[in-house]
């Protein structure tokens, strides 16, 4: 016979009516948001695998075309809290939908940029439309689905941003080889488009929001915690820091992949970002590395594994070069797995908000790394480039073993007072 606590149990699960796995529009719920996911990733990083040929065609720099990066995920960076909270006055699925739409439509656009100013602002203003979805769905999927799936949902979903990142970057880049940069960028576009309309026809309306009004005082009030959490801050500085070597690198391989020795076309170079998906693999191995060697131990073995891509890459042998892009990309994706997930476990209130500020940091970090790591490879070449990837892999090394450190007088500190406390 069932206890009481079965029954009740059994009760609350039936008041349940929150989406999982095979009841109706769960499915449909996780395809909109793959879709969404696809879509928007897809469009943020267009313009990374074109830069060579995007400076080409203006006669601009390595560091002057980068911004077409940096300006759209700097962009997004900074507004990705705002439009969080604004999403709380007028719901997660309304602001999704206008967030893909005016990503798309300026996407549409993007291609006839007359030059590099208006080709930076467009991306810029992409960027700013694009803040508006990642909060947004992780709180759309935290109020409409049960808790038990909603760890397999959000994984769809940062699924569907990897692969609209790497498919992105592959179709620009066959598509430019073909007919030219331009109709690299409208094919992407076009491919956000039909993402955006899947996501409005599936997505179900939202049955558990509850609409709210965070002001700006209210805002302030609910990220300032974070902001004076050292544990938060080392996470934060850390996320920005691996995103720092990722930006920098992949916004410049490009333009080592279409020098000599190498001398790749345009379609192969943007095919390089498969190694996207070894990413996946290592996102996926963090939490057993995490059981395994613990925290710290997992960051020290993702920064091993970056600072030997980045070494490796050196080399002028293409071999080389791709297992240094497989190591960059594992011991990245590792890292940020560990920082991020880190974020949610450590902060006990706002987690939204904390969230959101490590999306501004790692955004922030991919920015500064897109343009500092074309910079660097203005002045040094690609030595230039691995170098200041050293230099944020080092900090990340500075960072962890800070942490440690106060860790261990934290520890001896509390085993001090329960001696005390023993004593009398």
């Amino acid at each position: 016979m069932p206890s009481a606590s079965t029954k009740a149990a059994a009760t609350s699960t039936a008041a349940d009516t929150r989406l999982a796995p095979g009841a109706p529009g769960h499915r449909r719920m996780s395809f909109a948001l793959f879709a969404a996911g696809v879509a928007a990733f897809a469009l943020l990083y267009s313009t990374q695998a074109l830069l060579p040929a995007i400076s080409a065609e203006f006669g601009a720099t390595a560091s002057a075309a980068s911004w077409t990066v940096s300006a759209a995920t700097g962009a997004l960076a900074l507004l990705v809290l705002p439009l969080s909270a604004l999403s709380e006055r007028f719901g997660r699925r309304a602001m999704m939908t206008a967030s893909l739409v005016v990503a798309v439509v300026v996407g549409l656009l993007i291609p006839f940029a007359p030059n590099l100013e208006w080709l930076i602002a467009l991306r810029a203003v992409q960027g700013a439309a694009l803040a508006g979805l990642p909060a947004s769905a992780m709180a759309y999927l935290a109020e409409e689905v049960r808790p038990k799936a909603l760890i397999a949902a959000i994984g769809l979903f940062v699924a569907g941003n990897s692969i609209g990142g790497m498919s992105g970057r592959i179709v620009t880049g066959w598509a430019a080889q073909a007919w030219g940069w331009r109709a690299g960028l409208l094919a992407v576009g076009l491919l956000a488009a039909a993402g955006a309309v899947v996501f409005r026809l599936l997505i179900p309306k939202a049955r558990h929001f509850t609409p709210g009004s965070r002001g700006p005082k209210a805002l302030a009030g609910a990220v300032r915690p974070h902001l004076s959490d050292p544990l938060l801050m080392r996470l934060y500085a850390i996320g920005a820091l691996f995103m720092t070597v990722f930006g920098a690198v992949y916004t410049v391989i490009g333009y080592r992949l279409a020098e000599a020795p190498f001398s790749l076309p345009q379609g192969v170079i943007g095919s390089v970002f498969l190694v996207y998906l070894v990413g996946t693999v290592s996102s996926a191995a963090a939490g057993r590395l995490v059981g395994r060697l613990g925290r710290r131990g997992a960051l020290y073995l993702a920064v091993g594994t970056t600072a030997a891509g980045l070494l490796l890459s050196l080399a002028d042998a293409l071999v080389a070069v791709l297992l240094g892009l497989v190591l960059i990309t594992a011991g990245f994706f590792a890292g940020h797995a560990v920082a991020s997930s880190s974020v949610s476990r450590t902060a006990r209130t706002g987690r939204a908000q904390a969230s959101a500020l490590y999306q501004s940091a790692y955004y922030l970090g991919s920015s500064a790394g897109g343009t500092l790591g074309a910079v660097a490879f203005h002045a040094g070449g690609w030595a230039g480039t691995v170098l200041l990837g050293l230099v944020a892999v080092l900090g990340v090394v500075s960072i962890t073993l800070y942490g440690t450190h106060s860790a261990r007088v934290a520890a001896r500190a509390e085993a001090g007072r329960l001696r005390v406390r023993a004593a009398h």
